[in-house]
């Protein structure tokens, strides 16, 4: 008979007997989570960040909050330090590039960081918890950027979905200057920062930032060297 993953998993557990043989696990797998401090501030939550990117890019990552007291204590509640709108690529997830773990990230991910209504709505319900810091994180050779830049050029959009994410990337690429160096990078950039903006002045975030309670930051992360770039 083909041993299959299904038949191998099965044979690593049960003995020869039948009986199930289980690896003892680490006795901090089941202890409760040490917490990191509380990020109050805005500056306070993007030092988390910064830190955690830096372990993460030098291949130090902490995996904090993965353990069995963690998820019984977030039962609860959650006390997001930090709110990340990133893009939907699968090469840029948050919690791996900030080194964080459950609870600790409130994220939205949309292609291209495109805002609609849903997005906006999570982004005003993480602001209603209190969450001090918005980070907007574009990334390195981003498709959604990409086919706007080939609609600039081409003059021609996508049609469907597709295209309503290119059109709201294209107003930032028309107006984006091409040094005729790395133009769908330099858009990447610039639309990270248009999205931030229109953030400070959205209805439901605006008295929030203008009070200091709420921070919104623009960034790119850089797939080559795994590095955030702030904005």
């Amino acid at each position: 008979m083909a041993i299959t993953r299904r038949n191998a998993l099965r044979a690593s557990l049960v003995g020869g007997a039948g009986a199930a043989t289980v690896t003892a696990l680490p006795a901090s797998a089941w202890a409760d989570p040490v917490d990191a401090p509380r990020a109050e501030d805005p500056a306070s939550a993007l030092r988390l960040l910064k830190q955690g990117n830096d372990r993460w890019r030098r291949y130090r990552s902490r995996h904090p909050h993965e353990n069995r007291g963690r998820r019984t204590q977030l039962v609860g509640g959650q006390n997001p330090f930090a709110s990340i709108l990133g893009c939907a690529d699968s090469r840029v997830p948050p919690e791996l590039v900030f080194d964080q773990g459950l609870g600790d990230l409130f994220t939205i991910r949309s292609a291209g960081q495109v805002l609609d209504g849903s997005v906006l709505g999570s982004l005003s319900y993480a602001a209603h918890i209190d969450v001090p810091l918005i980070v907007v994180l574009g990334h390195q050779s981003c498709g959604a950027v990409t086919a706007a830049v080939e609609a600039h050029e081409s003059g021609e959009v996508p049609e469907g979905h597709i295209g309503f994410l290119v059109e709201r990337i294209l107003e930032v690429v028309d107006s984006t200057p091409d040094d005729g160096e790395d133009f769908v990078d330099d858009c990447v950039r610039a639309n990270a920062v248009h999205i931030a903006e229109q953030l400070r002045q959205d209805a439901d975030l605006r008295e929030k930032v203008d009070s200091g309670r709420l921070d919104i930051v623009p960034a790119r992360y850089d797939l080559e060297t795994s590095e955030v770039v702030w904005l």
